[in-house]
């Protein structure tokens, strides 16, 4: 294996060589005697480095393969070998595009902490959606780590697809896992890709079992594609599938509701504690993300970062707020921003239902047996039974006579069934009362009826729909047999206008049904839900009203159901109803004793904090429900009990809130505020909001360093991406129309074609079920045009066929982009750099200078130009300009003798080092001191035993290893040369260019101008 070398001591040790060899992105490869582009580098523990490359020599061009440095001679090619040759595509078109292809398949730095792409994707400008990306990236953490705990609805997905986004953009983000609840992971997959161009292929029960039998018996399944969505309830059977993952190192793992890995020696934890280690970036999102307790939380901050609290008993937001943001939707930045983007909540509306005779019975026997008005004993030997019957009782009869039927036959299974008759003969009057009860004698049943064909409007002849949410699944399946008729749907649209979703149901039941429910042309009018719903599902596309049948005891819950309307996009008000059963029974617990004071708590709660999640300080919604029932059973009001749980109370007097509860800082808004308000909107501006690619004006600041800056994220030679795609497909299919059967809309900019063999295999990464339907190995519909893509989108939520949309936008991540760009790169032969005449007044060599870490990710890169006189230009682009490499360009065809050029290689190749050399230290400091003071805060966290102490060493280690290392990466790109027919006395245009600052004559973008016609 060769390393770069460009100093006489081209000779080194091959040893040290081998373990400082750095590959970075975009560099090119010898292995096999054939030639590869390389995609992506990591080193690995015992089979040296790992390349991801794809095929530029004939024999192997375009085939994607895998090499490692400790198995296969690798020879990174020697920049002194550079070939200079001759460049005859009209206007230097080939040279301009292989200089753009390389820029854009170069990985960005990591002292570079600006977003790039922020604006360049299908979905809103909202700056306070990219600070978790902006945090992530700041360097206030050693790694990208964060949770992401903004309250239900703010878009945390989007959060999380800018954040994946901009780690593809540095190189690291190739290889990604997304583990969700498998309620949600279609929509999870759908959203990354129709918005971001990221495609992860989904990998549910069925999907891990199809792979495993067409994979040789053995492999690893996870091997087989580099970015997947999985849920969590496949991955938990940590016996079964940690193996496997215990051999994947991932550059980003995303847990989403990650709420769930609290319970220490649960399978979710388990999970967590073998993915936390093995992959650089880790996304943790929740709504609610912990349970109340000081030590629980702390276990899952140390999922990012264990040194980051030093006494999980004791510490504040303050301590973490590098690795945690939380705002809430009544926020000052949320609020501002979302003007007009997201309705404001209509309040929850009580519907009273005065109880039927029958029910009245019921509330006569539960209030005089099982909870007498007196305190008196209950029949129940189980204290918390009473309320069980209650709650059931409150849903459904259906659901009633369920936990009637289920308590009897455990008390007939105990030995001593003597002790339990007084019970059993209850709940056989219970029984009794229950038995013949009908819709026709609920009265819940009556007003959920009315209020669907009168108020909402629900109905055959009409597109209105509604969620209907109920905790018990028995009565979700009674009412999904009698409502429809109710409703007035007859034949097969009484089948077709309900959906019933619960827990019960299997990933694909449950996803097939938040799908169906959110295309507009399907038949389904009304979905019945349980709380399997209530956490990440997307129910406000074509819904903004939501009945509660019954009541969950829960503020969390409450809040948790109402967010699946109540979210980012919704365009109509959110309009809530509760049904309240009401009794004349003397002492009576209806449900104006319970659920009713609790909507009017929850709608208070959210109105003034924004979130009602920490009112009782419990945090969770069972710990909710456990403590109300206990508190009734002291004989508490509803209201009693909650303020008396509230943070900061003393005894229910209201106290001083927050002083006393640890967490309280939390559930206010954590980094509510941008540090500089002004920092988060100029941070982005990598490109326009039409997607063209424009750079960001000059003087941007840095959303994380505030760095004032005067070159934009990523620099460009087009003024667009689609004029880059334009000019790309001329250069490599100048016969596009026939050969691929391109159409092209000058109009609209919808580009159609037939993908030929190559691409084909890599679309195979795109979600199944969208190039099934789609039909996408046939033919592609892809735009730039953000307006054409959203209204595809939107027309896709509108058919009854698929959600997924026929038009693709293009965007820098896609496919077909990066497909473009690999095949620009290998146009040119093995070790060459184009000659191009230009308006320069001595030959200028363009040279790539890269630094990069012990992990093979670049620090610092250059974009350079160098004389052999020694002077040097590190603003490539600006030189570019100022020598009128453009579109305009006329190329006379020179053709000059390379041999003198390539002479002076060594000479240039040294100058570009030195110049890198002297300003290293200066350019390493941003990356450099977030790491000291990592290293700092790491040497006080002390670690009373052995294994504590090893992953201390561990964590110095991977600080050390985040450090530039070695030498540069030079490559050279190409030669600028004079223009032979150019009299030194002619003074038309600008005159020739030296190196040194632009003339201040020079319109900043002359030379991006295309040319009218082609």
């Amino acid at each position: 294996m060769t390393a770069v070398q460009t100093s006489a001591e081209h000779s080194g040790a091959t040893a040290e060589r081998t373990v400082q060899a750095q590959y970075p992105a975009g560099a090119q490869v010898l292995v096999r005697d054939e030639e590869w582009l390389v995609r992506s580098s990591a080193p690995t523990a015992e089979d040296g480095t790992r390349l991801e490359v794809v095929g530029v020599s004939e024999f192997v061009r375009d085939q994607e393969a895998v090499f490692f440095s400790g198995l296969d001679r690798i020879e990174l090619l020697d920049p002194r070998d550079t070939r200079l040759v001759p460049d005859d595509s009209p206007n230097y078109r080939r040279s301009r595009l292989f200089l753009e292809a390389v820029l854009r398949r170069t990985a960005l730095p990591q002292s570079e902490r600006r977003l790039a792409l922020a604006d360049s994707f299908l979905l809103d400008s909202l700056p306070y959606q990219r600070r978790p990306a902006e945090l992530a990236l700041s360097g206030a953490n050693l790694r990208p780590r964060l949770l992401i705990a903004d309250v239900v609805g703010l878009g945390k997905t989007l959060e999380i697809g800018l954040t994946l986004a901009e780690l593809i953009r540095r190189g690291r983000g190739e290889r990604i896992l997304v583990v969700t609840p498998q309620h949600v992971l279609e929509q999870f997959q759908h959203e990354l890709w129709t918005r971001f161009s990221i495609p992860l292929v989904r990998l549910d029960s069925v999907g891990i079992e199809r792979i495993q039998r067409e994979i040789p018996a053995g492999r690893n399944p996870f091997t087989s594609f580099k970015r997947v969505i999985v849920s969590i309830d496949t991955l938990k059977n940590a016996d079964q599938y940690r193996h496997h993952l215990e051999q994947i190192r991932w550059d980003a793992v995303v847990i989403d509701e990650s709420h769930n890995l609290i319970n220490r020696g649960s399978l979710r934890n388990q999970l967590a504690q073998v993915l936390a280690p093995r992959t650089d970036a880790l996304i943790l999102a929740s709504a609610t993300p912990h349970n109340g307790d000081a030590r629980s939380f702390a276990e899952l901050i140390s999922l990012l970062d264990p040194a980051a609290i030093r006494d999980p008993e004791n510490y504040r937001a303050d301590d973490i707020k590098h690795l945690f943001i939380r705002r809430t939707k009544i926020s000052p930045e949320v609020r501002e921003q979302m003007k007009g983007q997201w309705a404001d909540r209509g309040p929850s509306r009580s519907v009273h239902c005065s109880a039927t005779p029958a029910e009245e019975k019921i509330f006569e026997e539960l209030a005089s047996v099982w909870l007498p008005r007196d305190g008196g004993p209950s029949v129940s030997s189980v204290p918390l039974f009473p309320y069980t019957l209650l709650k059931s009782f409150l849903s459904s009869p259906a659901a009633l006579k369920a936990t009637v039927s289920a308590r009897v036959k455990t008390l007939e299974k105990k030995d001593d069934p003597r002790g339990t008759a007084a019970e059993l003969a209850a709940l056989e009057r219970l029984s009794e009362l229950a038995a013949d009860l009908t819709e026709a004698d609920s009265a819940k049943f009556s007003a959920l009826v009315r209020v669907l064909k009168e108020e909402i409007g629900v109905g055959p002849t009409s597109d209105e729909r509604v969620v209907v949410f109920s905790e018990r699944v028995q009565t979700l399946q009674w009412l999904a047999q009698v409502l429809p008729a109710a409703l007035g749907f007859k034949g097969r649209a009484a089948r077709d206008c309900v959906r019933v979703m619960h827990g019960g149901l299997s990933d694909e039941q449950q996803m097939a049904c938040v799908e169906e429910f959110g295309l507009a042309d399907t038949p389904v009018r009304v979905l019945l839900t349980g709380d399997v719903a209530s956490e990440g599902v997307n129910l406000h596309r074509q819904c903004n009203q939501l009945i509660h049948y019954d009541v969950p005891w829960s503020l969390i819950r409450i809040e948790q159901r109402n967010g699946r309307i109540d979210r980012y996009g919704q365009a109509r008000p959110p309009q809530f109803r509760a049904l309240i059963l009401t009794s004349e029974v003397e002492g009576a617990k209806d449900d104006t004793v319970v659920a009713e004071r609790l909507l009017d708590r929850e709608d208070q709660a959210h109105r003034s904090l924004g979130t009602a999640e920490a009112v009782t300080g419990l945090y969770r919604a069972e710990a909710e429900e456990k403590s109300l029932i206990q508190d009734l059973l002291r004989g508490k009001s509803v209201d009693e009990s909650l303020d008396s749980r509230r943070p900061g109370a003393n005894g229910g007097d209201g106290g001083d809130a927050g002083m006393d509860d640890f967490l309280a800082d939390f559930f206010g808004s954590v980094g509510d505020e941008p540090a500089d308000p002004h920092e988060s909107a100029q941070s982005a501006g990598a490109t326009d909001p039409e997607g063209s690619g424009r750079t960001a004006a000059p003087g941007a600041a840095s959303a994380a360093s505030g760095r004032a800056t005067g070159s934009p994220v990523i620099p460009r030679l087009f003024d667009s991406s689609a004029h880059f795609l334009d000019e790309a497909l001329g250069e490599v299919y100048p016969d596009a129309h026939d050969r691929l059967e391109l159409d092209r809309d000058p109009q609209s900019g919808l580009l159609s074609f037939r993908p030929p063999a190559d691409l084909v295999h890599r679309l195979r990464a795109l979600p199944m079920d969208y190039l099934r339907e789609q039909r996408l190995r046939d033919r592609l519909l892809v735009t730039f045009n953000r307006r054409l893509a959203e209204h595809s989108l939107q027309r896709a939520r509108e058919s009854s066929t698929s959600s997924w949309p026929e038009i693709s936008l293009l965007t820098d991540l896609h496919p077909v982009v990066e497909w473009l760009t690999d095949k620009v790169l290998v146009r040119l032969g093995r070790q060459e750099a184009p000659m191009i005449t230009a308006n320069v007044a001595e030959p200028i060599y363009l040279v790539q200078g890269v630094y990069s870490n012990k992990l093979g990710k670049p620090t610092v890169v250059k974009w350079m130009g160098v004389t052999r006189k020694g002077a040097v230009d590190d603003d490539m682009v600006s030189l570019l300009r100022r020598c009128g490499v453009g579109p305009s360009m006329a190329n006379k065809r020179h053709y000059r003798d390379p041999e003198p050029l390539r002479e002076a290689l060594p000479e240039v190749l040294r100058t570009a080092e030195a110049f890198l050399d002297e300003r290293r230290d200066a350019w390493d400091e941003p990356l450099r001191e977030p790491i000291a003071e990592y290293k700092r805060r790491l040497a006080t966290w002390h670690q009373p035993t052995l294994a504590g102490e090893r992953a201390k060493e561990r964590l110095a280690d991977l600080a050390d290893s985040l450090l530039t290392t070695g030498r540069p990466l030079l490559r050279v790109l190409a030669v600028l040369l004079p223009d032979p027919d150019r009299k030194r006395d002619d003074h038309d245009g600008p005159p020739p260019v030296t190196l040194g600052p632009p003339p201040l004559s020079v319109p900043a973008a002359w030379w991006l101008r295309a040319p009218a016609t082609r």
